[in-house]
């Protein structure tokens, strides 16, 4: 049976990137993971959400938006616009770890996942569209990108390690405790879309529904759930240098730390200065620095070695290149 040669599998053949490029290649789409959530949140911010009237078309004749639609149709589609080069940033990851030698299945998928996170996403953008800004749909469509930058985050990280079985290199209570910040970063982020879907910028001029709460409440809990996140990123700063963990691993507690501390400033000069739409924007970009920082110390905290290459048997009668000479 003759077998089908793919695209990728042409440039496979003929490509072999160094980890420096592949990694390189993973990190674009981690920067534009972050930049299409910050710039998603430009278009809320806006009030640009329903710039374009439907989707995947702009308005129900053209594709494009047009000239009636003005600055807000301008802004919405320029968005949409970007997730093509979110697209090329994911297109150029997937060829690179494809095109790693020896061939790393795993790698791939990884890479692969994001692809179809990223049309997913598109998708869930559109029925946000036909919903009028559902602040349910929303905050579906954020918690996704999230979900896109952490597959995009591991891609990045695993490049850089070998395939071997997982080494940890800290304490199983240090290992858990990072397993905490996770799960309550997760809390956090969730929160966080709380407070965006009831509160002051709906994403349009016109009347958009909200979630059901008190957006003031929402803030006060996203607060809460901030502190023990930032409580349990000191503890892990503190575990790290008394069970004496690697330098690169403490470093990536020091740097959730510098994080925390900037994003919990942003988010109260915001709430008390009447959630100015800058600082809502700074804000959704510490909400992703935060995401990248929790997961490279938790994927510090173990690291997997190269699998030593396997060394063919020698043939028939041929003697091994290191056997003693009779």
């Amino acid at each position: 049976m003759v077998r089908v040669e793919t695209p990728l599998s042409y440039i496979a053949k003929r490509w072999t990137p160094s980890v420096k490029t592949a990694r390189r290649a993973a990190l674009s789409a981690v920067v534009m993971t972050v930049f299409i959530i910050v710039t998603g949140g430009a278009v809320r911010l806006t009030g640009s959400g329903l710039g374009c009237d439907t989707w995947p078309k702009c308005t129900d004749e053209s594709l494009f938006a047009t000239p009636e639609q003005g600055l807000h149709g301008a802004i919405e589609f320029g968005n949409r616009m970007l997730t093509y080069v979110l697209s090329a940033a994911v297109g150029w990851a997937i060829i690179a770890a494809r095109s790693l030698k020896p061939c790393r299945r795993g790698l791939t998928r990884l890479a692969w996942s994001q692809f179809w996170l990223v049309m997913g996403n598109a998708v869930i953008g559109g029925i946000t569209v036909w919903a009028g800004l559902n602040p349910w749909s929303v905050a579906g469509h954020f918690l996704l990108a999230n979900c896109l930058l952490t597959v995009a985050v591991i891609t990045w990280v695993r490049i850089g390690e070998g395939d071997g079985p997982r080494r940890p290199r800290a304490p199983k209570p240090v290992r858990n405790l990072a397993w905490a910040i996770v799960a309550t970063s997760v809390v956090l982020i969730a929160l966080g879309t709380t407070v965006t879907g009831s509160g002051k910028h709906a994403g349009d001029s016109s009347d958009v529904p909200r979630m059901p709460w008190d957006w003031t409440v929402a803030a006060h809990v996203h607060a809460i759930a901030a502190w023990v996140v930032c409580v349990l990123a000191v503890a892990m700063w503190l575990a790290l240098r008394i069970v004496d963990a690697p330098a690169d691993t403490r470093a990536r507690a020091r740097d959730l730390l510098v994080v925390l501390l900037a994003q919990g400033a942003i988010g109260y000069v915001q709430y008390f200065s009447d959630v100015p739409e800058i600082l809502v924007g700074l804000h959704m970009l510490g909400s992703g620095l935060m995401w990248i920082a929790v997961m490279r110390l938790l994927l510090s905290l173990r690291e997997r070695p190269q699998t030593p290459a396997a060394v063919p048997a020698p043939a028939a009668g041929q003697r091994p290149e290191h056997a003693p000479v009779a």
